[in-house]
């Protein structure tokens, strides 16, 4: 569990054990995979979550979570569901132009300070 719902009081009790996690950093999102295993431990199921900072007015952060299950039994239909739409973007809507790269997430924290 983050440290900011245990914060915030929105801690959720888990039947689940984390096993492994990914944080992957884009922009001013960050996505974690975490592959946790059941109550049992005897079977396994991935959790996708989109994590946004962002500013309240008093200029204290928050965050915005959204969260999908993913269980195993649906992997290979979601991958395959996940591929066709990106290339679709990039191929079909986006052929021409360049993918935008990213910044370094300390580089963005600095350059929101300075609005």
């Amino acid at each position: 569990m983050y440290s900011e719902d245990f914060e915030r009081g929105r801690a959720q009790e888990r039947n689940a054990e984390d096993v492994y996690s990914k944080p992957v950093r884009a922009g001013k999102r960050t996505y974690f995979f975490d592959v946790k295993s059941t109550k049992g431990n005897n079977d396994f199921y991935l959790t996708i979550t989109e994590s946004k900072r962002r500013q309240e007015r008093d200029g204290s952060f928050t965050f915005d979570k959204h969260k999908i299950f993913l269980y195993k039994e649906d992997f290979e239909k979601f991958q395959e569901g996940l591929q066709e739409a990106v290339h679709y973007i990039l191929h079909d809507l986006l052929h021409d132009q360049p993918i935008r790269q990213y910044a370094p997430r300390e580089e963005q924290d600095n350059e929101q300070e300075e609005f």
